[in-house]
């Protein structure tokens, strides 16, 4: 196999992996068997891949690979992928398989993105590069997500406006039910919040081969993991205390200003976001 090849395999892994994670954390929330279902079986798919990868890399060395750092760090992904089938299939342990997986995502981007691993330049800066171009995808897919949910909660507010003073015009027919809007605001929000984890994981890991002097309270990362706690509370508040209606609505609006302070402020101030090279 070509290196180029076996590199754009290990980059469609780490796809799969990241829906087979988004897909475990739904499970996790709302035990959804569905979800589980596909997300075992696009585990499954990684872990063959991974196989696949290490017998080669056995017979191409001809000795188990995990002499170095970078055989160490892949074999280590592959053990955490299967005890992480193994634990979805005997266990049905939910907390430990996606927590599991959230580490093992870790290890595989490490793996498959670090560029001192590659003899050449012009490849490990490619590289480093489309991992630039995945952080950024899964940002704004998260964002994306976290907008449309404004959407329904901000619906949801008028509608509940327009219920509590008993206006009953067009615009109330015209705008869906209170049930459906917190509901669709909850799941957009369950879908942003791990595309949010999963594009902070790969971004420190540019941001760390890219700027050696990262400065940790730089104001966009900051920000950022401040926009991953308010839309954790957000679910803890839905899952963990079961609030429904107004007052979560109103903590999903505040929660979206403060998406776009982070993208419009804190992206200004910050000392190396919107930099490419």
């Amino acid at each position: 196999m070509g290196e180029l090849y076996i590199t754009r395999l290990h980059e469609i892994t780490i796809v799969i992996y990241a829906a087979s994670v988004l897909l475990y954390f739904i499970d996790f929330l709302n035990s959804n068997r569905r979800a589980n279902k596909i997300a075992f079986w696009l585990l499954a798919f990684v872990w063959g891949f991974q196989t696949i990868f290490l017998l080669y890399y056995m017979v191409d060395q001809g000795r188990f690979p995990v002499l170095t750092l970078f055989e160490g760090l892949y074999f280590y992904a592959w053990v955490l992928v299967t005890l992480s089938l193994a634990i979805n299939k005997l266990l049905k342990v939910d907390f430990i398989v996606f927590f599991t997986n959230i580490l093992g995502f870790i290890i595989m981007g490490i793996h498959t993105f670090a560029p001192v691993q590659y003899d050449s330049y012009v490849m490990s800066e490619q590289l480093i590069s489309e991992l630039l171009l995945i952080h950024i995808t899964m940002a704004i897919l998260s964002y994306g997500a976290f907008s449309i949910s404004f959407v329904f909660s901000l619906l949801y507010l008028i509608q509940y406006d327009l219920l509590k003073r008993k206006k009953w015009g067009k615009l109330l027919w015209r705008i869906t039910d209170l049930t459906k809007l917190d509901y669709w605001s909850y799941i957009l929000n369950v879908i942003g919040v791990p595309m949010l984890i999963l594009s902070l994981i790969l971004g420190l890991q540019w941001a760390w081969i890219k700027v050696p002097d990262l400065a940790w309270y730089d104001a966009k990362l900051i920000g950022s993991f401040i926009v991953l706690a308010v839309y954790s509370i957000y679910l803890y508040l839905r899952v963990g205390r079961e609030l429904y209606g107004k007052a979560l609505a109103l903590w999903n609006v505040a929660s979206f200003l403060i998406v776009l302070i982070n993208f419009f402020l804190f992206g200004k101030l910050s000392s190396f976001h919107f930099w490419y090279q």
